[in-house]
């Protein structure tokens, strides 16, 4: 590697960062991070800092999972590359299908189709139900339904089907024939309505009202997080997803989970959907199936979905869908070794209990600091929103969240900045001690503000 001055007089200049503008990224160029070593990361100039990032809501593991790097490295000695297209296998992929299959088995997923991560996994799923439909001879069903401040990627279909215009007007016009119904947020709503189990029922009778209007006969899916992730941690009520589902099942339309971030106990339950109850008829999941160690990914399909294209005897039945890494036999070592340290570590339970002690921090920061308006939590996934004026719920401005983030990484802690918001998604593996470090960052972050 070349040495530090290189990195850092080039830093942000050879390299258009996501989610970012170019010209701000070369006036203010990004946090260079060299290493990772249990919760935390290490900067290209030696500090050391607790990931309450999780690195991109992935890194559930942490950065010292030995049994993921053996696994890597012991897959690349054998078979670095083979394609999972028609004619040809590999052994992990058929391994971690079966095993994923058999993980998901509550929430009711039958197959696995393997992609390179989260946004290809959704794109599957939009395909996916869209054929399901040719299939069954209702070629008019092509629409989808979605929640305003939900995220589901990049893809033109994901992207479409986002909630927020921030991933959308630089890209319009993208795919038709798709519509969106207010998300169950209680801090900002359409109804001006704060109890979380009344906006549940408003939410869903507008989702059955756009149905009505659309005619459900032309409505293809509907997709949805369990709990919104970068639309700020938007945590539903516990019936919301139940009433989806139900909805879903009177007008015989699919649901799509897009569990990318909730699954493998993000939430302090396997997966969102597990915990609430639902089966859906098709999960998109990735991010946490490698801990972040591979780029890794899949479409998970219900039985329901499953049963038509095995038993389809016409064209329509053949997927004409994939990518070059789709089964990457690397990956899918990498997500094997993933699986059973999640399972042997029983994460799920301590994202429940550190979420416990994260929320419990957020809502003393909530009541010490006026900056803060609202703080949203379910399990390791929390957020702070930041606000100028709390009567008024107007956003504080983006040098308020940058003091915050800098002070707070000075306190020894890495935040995710997204709007007005502070975003926490931590390693699953934190401790008590890592969980109060975090509050004390916070803490000095929004003093310094």
């Amino acid at each position: 590697m070349r040495d530090i001055n290189f990195l850092t007089e080039n830093n942000a200049k050879p390299i258009w960062h996501p989610m970012a503008h170019p010209a701000e990224m070369r006036a203010t160029p990004p946090k260079i991070i060299m290493k990772g070593d249990g919760v935390s990361v290490t900067d290209v100039d030696g500090r050391t800092v607790l990931d309450a990032v999780g690195g991109l809501w992935n890194v559930n593991l942490g950065y010292s999972c030995d049994p993921i790097k053996k696994a890597i490295a012991a897959q690349l000695d054998a078979l670095p590359y083979y394609s999972g297209f028609r004619g040809t296998s590999t052994g992990p992929s058929i391994e971690l299908a079966y095993e994923l299959c058999d993980w998901f088995a509550p929430e009711g997923m039958v197959r696995a189709f393997f992609t390179s991560g989260g946004s290809d996994s959704v794109e599957t799923a939009l395909r996916l139900s869209r054929q399901y439909w040719k299939i069954r001879g209702q070629g008019d069903r092509t629409k989808f339904l979605a929640l305003k401040k939900g995220y589901h990627g990049t893809h033109f279909g994901g992207a479409s089907v986002n909630g927020n215009a921030n991933f959308r007007r630089n890209y319009e016009p993208l795919l038709p024939g798709v519509f969106h119904t207010p998300a169950p947020w209680t801090y900002r709503n359409p109804f001006d309505e704060t109890d979380p189990a009344k906006l549940a029922k408003l939410c869903a009778q507008a989702i059955e009202e756009e149905i009505a209007f659309q005619g459900a006969d032309t409505i293809a899916a509907f997709i949805m997080e369990p709990v919104l992730g970068a639309g700020g941690v938007i945590v539903p009520h516990e019936s919301f997803m139940p009433l989806v589902r139900a909805i879903c099942d009177r007008h015989d339309i699919l649901l799509i989970a897009d569990e990318v971030v909730t699954g493998f106990g993000r939430t302090g339950a396997w997966s969102g959907s597990r915990l609430s109850g639902v089966k859906p008829d098709f999960m998109t999941i990735a991010k946490a199936i490698t801990s972040g160690y591979f780029p890794l990914g899949a479409t998970l399909i219900g039985a329901k979905v499953a049963d038509v294209f095995e038993a389809d005897k016409t064209s329509f039945g053949a997927i004409g869908h994939g990518y070059t890494y789709s089964c990457h036999p690397v990956g899918c070592a990498a997500g094997l070794a993933a699986l059973a340290e999640t399972k042997r570590l029983a994460v799920n339970e301590n994202a429940a209990a550190r979420g416990v002690e994260l929320g419990k921090a957020l809502e003393a920061l909530k009541a010490k600091h006026a900056l803060v308006g609202d703080v949203r939590y379910q399990g390791l996934m929390a957020a702070l929103e930041l606000v100028s004026d709390r009567a008024a719920k107007k956003p504080a401005d983006k040098k308020t969240l940058a003091t915050v983030a800098e002070a707070a990484y000075a306190a020894g802690v890495m935040l995710r900045v997204s709007g007005n918001t502070i975003i926490l998604s931590p390693p699953l593996v934190i401790s008590a001690a890592d969980v109060a470090k975090i509050g004390e960052a916070l803490d000095a972050g929004l003093a310094a503000a």
